[in-house]
């Protein structure tokens, strides 16, 4: 994996498939929605697969929940009888002292050497961070901007299950009768998040942090795989119907100043004959910047949808390839 800094930006879009299943609930455990009703997700609930994914691969990654077993004792008796040897959530200082031991911040610790430990952990590297701790303020805007995904299914409805406990609740009125609970989920939609990759965003810690050398292609690398695989690895209960099935990435040519708005918003999806259609004609436009752009990538579930382009017809180079295995079709 190439570790030399990367020097030019990417402009894209991710979809996510989701079918009886819940991508993003809000506190009500009903799917996030706007105002008017769109259905939505957060960058959030796009960025914690990723996250779980480098996790589970070893890497570093500091802005996940950890737990510990608190074995402190305090002074509040009736706090130590509470909270004691309780399976507890790290505070962000833990965590940092946790994945960079034997370094810890400390109140003199330099905030070069912070900055060095932050931008070693793959998720703070890609998407930046908020750190302060311990007389450290530092804030990172991070090379990878990912907004907010809409569904772009207009056949989207939302199901809500009874689900009946195995077992009773004694602080209930009817506590001999077991607990009803309830999952709520969308029968089928299909979120659209845009996405920035702009290494410059980091050109003002190159000189000032030792061996930094700005973004890299091995960071960039590692996000596009969590563009691929992230969401169908991971499976928990309510996104077990969740999976990644289109990814479009748009990478400009060295140092090209070229500046193109949120991506999702030219994508259409429909359903035909049974198959998802995902129409890219919304982005036509882009065959205007040729002479900035290197190369389009498509990746898409060939099984399930069908993308129709005119990058191709337009003069673009674009390579299209089966998200599953990146074979080119």
């Amino acid at each position: 994996m190439c570790k030399e800094a990367m020097k030019n930006r990417v402009y894209g879009a991710i979809g996510i498939k989701s079918i009886m299943s819940n991508w993003n609930a809000d506190f009500t455990g009903r799917p996030k929605m706007t105002g008017n009703g769109d259905i939505f997700g957060s960058d959030k609930a796009f960025k914690y697969p990723i996250k779980k994914m480098w996790d589970n691969e070893g890497e570093k990654v500091l802005y996940i929940k950890s737990y510990k077993i608190d074995e402190k004792s305090t002074k509040d008796k009736k706090a130590d009888k509470e909270g004691k040897e309780k399976l507890q959530p790290r505070e962000l200082k833990e965590r940092y002292d946790y994945i960079f031991s034997p370094e810890k911040v400390e109140n003199d610790t330099p905030s070069k050497e912070v900055l060095k430990n932050l931008f070693s952990a793959i998720d703070v590297m890609n998407f930046g961070a908020t750190f302060a701790e311990e007389k450290q303020n530092i804030s990172i805007t991070g090379a990878v901007q990912v907004g907010q995904g809409y569904n772009r299914y207009d056949g989207a409805n939302i199901e809500s299950q009874d689900i009946l406990s195995p077992f009773r609740n004694s602080k209930k009125d009817d506590a001999n009768a077991s607990t009803l609970g309830t999952k709520i989920v969308v029968d089928e939609a299909h979120y659209f998040y845009p996405f920035t990759v702009n290494p410059e965003n980091y050109n003002e810690y190159i000189g000032i942090v030792d061996g930094f050398s700005g973004y890299t292609q091995e960071a960039y690398m590692k996000f596009k795989k969590g563009c691929l695989i992230a969401a169908t690895a991971y499976n928990t209960n309510s996104k077990i119907g969740c999976e990644n099935e289109f990814a479009l990435f748009i990478e400009c040519k060295e140092d090209a100043k070229l500046y193109l708005p949120n991506l999702d918003q030219y994508i259409t999806f429909s359903k035909v004959d049974g198959k998802g259609v995902i129409d890219l004609s919304g982005l036509d436009f882009i065959a205007d910047f040729k002479d900035k752009i290197e190369k389009i990538g498509i990746y898409h579930n060939i099984h399930t949808t069908i993308v129709k382009s005119n990058f191709e017809a337009n003069g673009l180079k674009c390579e299209v390839s089966d998200i599953f295995n990146n074979k080119l079709i």
